[in-house]
């Protein structure tokens, strides 16, 4: 119960900050949603071709853009820990009774519940486009989305107590998100890529994401791949929870 409490609390004081400067959530739809409207239509032509996937261009392109919200929407909010470590008040929190578990979950569910309500508009703006998704599969790919914010929020936050610097921070998180995002065939389906690239993406589990994503979108949901995605999440969100909580603990200890 006293997590829950704690959490809840960091959670009430971050999301108010959040809720007061609302525009951060539009400004994290706009880069997918030129992405939506700028490179989607390029992709129709190819939308037959043998590789691509069924369920047309806005079907294969916006899984792929949803899993790219939920992690670069997440990676840089150590930025932000960063700057509260300059101004004492992490040092602060120490005598505080507060769990040092939720310390970081109060903050990484603010971020989820951003990324989730960015993720829910952009599936909306992408309608009229051609999209097409049922009620059950945007709750399964909003919660896919949501376990992906964590697992990237979790991380960031524990790279940016370790870092203590925008310097390093920023090269670290944005330098290994790029070949994470480009390796699990967020922009084109990875049946297009030559054999050894794809023995490549199977070692990374956001490729898993997104191909349980795309069955989602294609009403698919019994699908193996949809079980599996989710199933990696959870494990790696876990673990990344657990990572961050302990650098949390160190870092008011």
């Amino acid at each position: 119960m006293k997590l829950l409490r704690d959490t809840w609390l960091v959670f009430g004081r971050y999301m108010s900050l959040l809720l007061h400067n609302p525009v951060w959530i539009a400004l994290g739809v706009l880069q997918p949603l030129l992405y939506l409207i700028l490179f989607a239509p390029l992709l129709k032509p190819i939308s037959s071709m043998q590789g691509f996937g069924p369920g047309g261009a806005y079907n294969v392109f916006v899984p792929g853009l949803l899993v790219q919200l939920g992690m670069f929407g997440a990676a840089g909010v150590g930025f932000s820990l960063i700057a509260e470590l300059r101004m004492g008040v992490i040092e602060r929190l120490r005598v505080t009774p507060v769990s040092r578990v939720a310390l970081l979950l109060g903050r990484a569910l603010r971020d989820v519940i951003s990324i989730v309500v960015q993720s829910l508009i952009l599936i909306l703006l992408a309608l009229p486009f051609g999209l097409s998704i049922h009620a059950v599969g945007v709750i399964v790919v909003l919660l896919l989305i949501g376990l992906i914010g964590l697992l990237t929020a979790s991380t960031a936050y524990a790279v940016a107590l370790w870092a203590r610097d925008e310097n390093t921070y920023a090269p670290l998180i944005f330098t290994s998100t790029l070949p994470i995002l480009l390796l699990s065939g967020v922009l084109l389906p990875l049946g297009f890529a030559p054999q050894w690239l794809r023995n490549i993406a199977a070692i990374n589990p956001l490729s898993y994401a997104v191909d349980a994503a795309r069955h989602i979108f294609n009403d698919n949901l019994g699908d193996p791949s949809v079980a599996k995605g989710v199933a990696i999440m959870v494990v790696l969100s876990v673990v990344a929870v657990a990572i961050g909580a302990r650098q949390f603990g160190r870092a008011v200890a």
